[in-house]
């Protein structure tokens, strides 16, 4: 198991307490948010770095000058770590995080964990044979509003929820060729977006998925049998063993006045939207502020500010740094590949089966992991 230890400091030569010793397999973007927070909490100790790309590894590094850089997975597996962080291309998953659970590692691995079920199957096993912990990039479980919710769905306060409607839009689409190769990716902005909406409907909903359907699109059109082309927009309904239902939608690149729009609306009381207005441009160079979304403008009667933002109250203020804050505060999630594991394939399911008079779509299956 990961602990807690006294290890020679390289500066120093004495002893020093440290978390566990963390590898990162790839550490562009994510990765790399994700080695800052990681190094800022001073939980573990960021032992061992590698990418193909010299120049964000040699990035990375600045940033954790204890760190040693290696050039493949087995340099790092020779590190002596107690745990390996795996953010790179969806296809290269599965191989390795076998080979760190099989080398006696705990994994954490960017979401999808894999491509197909098969393959998250074959991790799971991996984990379960090892004894080892297994966690998935599942992030917006952890938002404070979500997790509200939660617990109010749990305690009855709520009432049952029977209905749910759950859009994750972004203005961009991802900025790597290898997401656009379903060979490489496993699917489009329903394994890039929609997981997280799956992840959300089945914590609420708290039942199995009874019956999908679905519709995917690329480029305004109804997207066919076509392997070589993904979904840029995608809606599904889940119908749950409870008799709820959940109706998800997603999309890259959708013109929605904003850079992202994510939102849980269920049926009744609770109300729950995040954006992140601030993350991303179509141009790195782009000085004009984002567009505002059409709709009444919030803050009637207050002005508006220069940049053509009306000024905030103070709590609408309060909302806006929660929102934006909320990753800074997640907890670190613990998955014990032994406990129960919940496999959904959403996707595959709304391929298979297409509201009628509707051809099949491409399969592409998700997965959602969690404890039980």
């Amino acid at each position: 198991m990961i602990g807690l230890g006294t290890r020679t400091d390289k500066k120093t030569g004495g002893a020093k307490h440290l978390g566990p010793r963390l590898g990162f397999l790839g550490v562009g973007w994510i990765g790399q948010h994700r080695l800052k927070s990681i190094a800022a909490a001073r939980q573990a100790e960021i032992a061992g770095l590698v990418d193909l790309d010299p120049g964000i590894v040699a990035a990375a590094a600045l940033e954790t000058p204890d760190a040693d850089v290696g050039a493949s997975l087995d340099e790092l597996l020779q590190m002596d770590l107690d745990g390996l962080v795996i953010a790179t291309p969806t296809a290269l998953h599965a191989e390795q995080a076998i080979a760190a659970l099989e080398a006696g590692l705990a994994v954490f691995c960017q979401k999808p964990l894999g491509r197909s079920e098969s393959e998250t199957r074959r991790i799971v096993a991996a984990a379960e044979k090892a004894d080892r912990l297994l966690g998935v990039d599942m992030s917006y479980r952890f938002v404070r509003g979500v997790q509200k919710i939660q617990r109010l769905a749990e305690a009855g306060e709520i009432g049952e929820i029977y209905a749910m409607d759950l859009a994750f839009h972004n203005a961009y689409g991802p900025d790597k060729p290898w997401y656009y190769d379903p060979e490489l990716s496993g699917g489009g902005c329903v394994i890039d977006l929609g997981i997280h909406l799956v992840d959300l409907a089945l914590r609420m909903a708290g039942a199995p998925v009874a019956a999908v359907t679905g519709r995917l699109f690329a480029g305004g059109k109804p997207l066919g049998g076509e392997k070589n082309r993904l979904e840029d927009y995608a809606t599904a309904r889940l119908d749950f063993t409870s008799g709820a239902t959940a109706n998800l939608a997603c999309s890259w690149r959708l013109p929605a006045g904003r850079d992202a729009v994510t939102g849980i609306r269920e049926r009744g009381r609770i109300v729950l939207r995040f954006s992140r207005p601030a993350l991303f441009r179509h141009g790195a160079a782009d000085p004009r502020p984002p567009a505002r979304p059409l709709g009444r403008p919030r803050g009637r009667g207050l002005g508006r500010a220069p940049g053509g933002e009306p000024p905030l109250r103070p709590r609408d203020r309060e909302r806006r740094s929660s929102r934006r804050d909320h990753r800074r505060d997640l907890p670190r999630e613990k998955l014990i590949a032994h406990r129960t594991v919940e496999i959904a394939r959403a996707h595959t399911a709304a391929g298979e089966n297409p509201p009628p008079g509707r051809a099949s779509r491409q399969q592409n299956p998700f997965v959602r992991i969690g404890p039980s």
